[in-house]
């Protein structure tokens, strides 16, 4: 199966392990992965900033790029809801290009949603080389996608010696919201707090942050106001599982 990565602008500028712990999961199960080296942005903060002539550019740029891809796979929830949500609707006035989106759209899943839809892949035969508890932060974009918590956690679950701890108002925003944060800077600001307290009222070890921007926002946060948890991405508690080999699941 060939899948080419969308790696996304935050994760290649700021978070280049996620990207590395993708890679070597999907090849793991199978996967040929690509990375077209022309790939830009998706369009998300021109779109959401008002400007949809300059999203749309950079949207058939997208296209373009990864045309000849059988599955594109991005580990950013954020930009997979641009693609899913947005990308028909800039292309409603030219039945061409709309169908191509369409087609570029099919062929587009978040990282969990591909391990769990599309390869269907079972982690119970392996396990972390420590103990961890994690706990999980549901990011705002996923409901663009119509994905909960349950599929990230239920598969993370499987994997020995990863034990998951309910996080208090996990479906609450982390304040980032793209340029939310930096146009209302307090109001975010106490959102993020907030979030941080609930992650430390957890005693979890790691949060799982499945997006760029909210991990950004949620772990510079911690190291503000004294998280006493790592934020990662599911990819990389994956990658390290498949690391720490086959073994009984000690949940």
């Amino acid at each position: 199966m060939k899948v080419s990565l969308f790696i996304t602008c935050l994760t290649d500028l700021f978070a280049p392990s996620v990207g590395m712990a993708v890679v070597k999961t999907l090849e793991h199960f199978g996967c040929e992965v690509d990375f077209p080296a022309d790939q830009t942005c998706c369009g998300q903060p021109a779109f959401n900033n008002g400007y949809p002539e300059q999203a749309r550019t950079l949207a058939q740029r997208m296209i373009r790029v990864f045309r000849g891809a059988d599955y594109i796979v991005t580990p950013s929830g954020s930009c997979c809801a641009m693609i899913r949500d947005h990308y028909p609707h800039l292309f409603a006035d030219n039945a061409i290009h709309q169908q191509e989106a369409l087609e570029f759209v099919a062929r587009t899943y978040e990282y969990i949603e591909f391990l769990t839809k599309i390869l269907k892949v079972d982690l119970t035969s392996y396990r972390l080389p420590e103990p961890v508890d994690f706990t999980y932060h549901y990011t705002c974009h996923l409901r663009g996608l119509e994905l909960t918590g349950e599929p990230c956690i239920d598969l993370l679950r499987q994997i020995g010696n990863c034990r998951f701890v309910p996080l208090e108002k996990a479906e609450q925003c982390c304040g980032f919201g793209g340029t939310f944060a930096t146009k209302y800077p307090d109001i975010s600001g106490a959102i993020v707090r907030d979030k941080v307290q609930c992650g430390n009222r957890s005693q979890a070890q790691v949060m799982i942050v499945n997006d760029g921007g909210c991990a950004m926002n949620i772990g510079g946060a911690g190291h503000r106001y004294g998280g006493t948890f790592a934020v990662r991405h599911a990819a990389e508690l994956i990658a390290a599982a498949l690391e720490g080999g086959h073994g009984n699941a000690g949940h």
